[in-house]
């Protein structure tokens, strides 16, 4: 297990379940760390986040769905809000499936770390107050995670493949 503390209100802890990718964990946390600070408003300024992240395989993550969500299906991240009511402390666990980041990574055209930082940070924005539920919030959040990437040296992730598709003259859906 790699664990590691960066900053005083925020412990992020990154569990390798799965080992078959290359991946730079101080980078994966500097992401946990960079959004949760952008996303703390003055009002929760004071909040402390714990931050638990296992990076498993495609069977793995369909055990978890089956068992707490009753799909039976593999999926490219799983994210639990486990915090308290007093709000004091956010405490997210969130299972990243590896293998799943590598088929992507490659169809897609960019590294695994990149496909892994953008499973990341949908799961830790769903907790911090995005939704993806209509097409309107789907564009923004989906927005927000490549603006993050981008700036945390990713690049293009999700809408790196819509915008080349626009840039070509045809449409993606």
């Amino acid at each position: 297990m790699d664990a590691g503390k960066q900053g005083q209100d925020i412990i992020v802890q990154i569990t390798r379940k799965f080992e078959d990718i290359d991946v730079n964990l101080p980078n994966l946390k500097k992401l946990v760390e960079a959004i949760c600070t952008r996303f703390t408003s003055y009002e929760t300024r004071d909040t402390r986040y714990d931050i638990s992240i296992a990076l498993v395989d495609d069977a793995e993550i369909r055990r978890i769905n089956r068992q707490f969500l009753n799909r039976n299906n593999s999926t490219d991240c799983l994210s639990f809000d486990l915090s308290d009511d007093t709000g004091s402390a956010k405490s997210f666990e969130l299972l990243i499936n590896a293998e799943r980041a590598i088929r992507e990574a490659s169809r897609r055209g960019h590294l695994a770390e990149a496909e892994l930082a953008l499973y990341i940070a949908h799961g830790l924005l769903h907790h911090l107050g995005f939704d993806d539920s209509t097409p309107a919030q789907a564009k923004k959040m989906h927005s927000t995670e490549d603006e993050i990437l981008q700036q945390l040296g990713y690049g293009l992730v999700y809408n790196k493949n819509v915008k080349a598709q626009r840039r070509k003259g045809t449409r993606h859906l």
